[in-house]
């Protein structure tokens, strides 16, 4: 019986290998990018694509064990989930007022702390913020509201 459950497995974790998602591999900079729209520091952009690009454009940077089932299909769906919240490559085709609220929520958090995800950046170690970092996004984010001028300046 536990022989049986064991090929089960094999042949199970064997098969899923054929199901491949879709990967994310397209162009992070496009004529769309959130470089088109709002000024971004080079400092800024460079804590961006090392912290949240990954997820939130149209261009992952895969490693080796992304191209192994399950972990590929939660990868998928993973960076499906944070395109769908917020693309860097597609932020020009956002309206002035959904950009303002895309930044608010972005620097809420990463001020909490919740960006980058924990699962993320256990593994990627160079994503994890500094609080100086942190607060960089952050004063960006107030910057680039403020000339966006969809809500004033309390």
């Amino acid at each position: 019986m536990k022989k049986n459950i064991l090929i089960g497995i094999i042949v199970l974790f064997v098969g899923i290998q054929f199901i491949r998602p879709e990967k994310n591999e397209g162009p992070a900079d496009t004529p769309q990018d959130v470089t088109h729209f709002v000024t971004v520091p080079d400092a800024v952009m460079t804590t961006l694509k090392r912290a949240c690009y990954d997820c939130h454009s149209n261009h992952t940077t895969y490693p080796w064990y992304a191209s192994v089932s399950p972990v590929s299909l939660w990868l998928a769906n993973h960076v499906e989930e944070g395109k769908s919240e917020l693309n860097f490559s597609n932020f020009a085709q956002y309206d002035k007022k959904r950009m303002d609220h895309k930044l608010e929520e972005m620097a809420e958090e990463v001020e909490e702390g919740h960006m980058p995800l924990p699962a993320y950046t256990l593994i990627h170690q160079d994503a994890k913020l500094s609080e100086a970092q942190q607060q960089l996004i952050v004063e960006w984010v107030k910057t680039e509201r403020a000339r966006l001028g969809v809500i004033p300046e309390k």
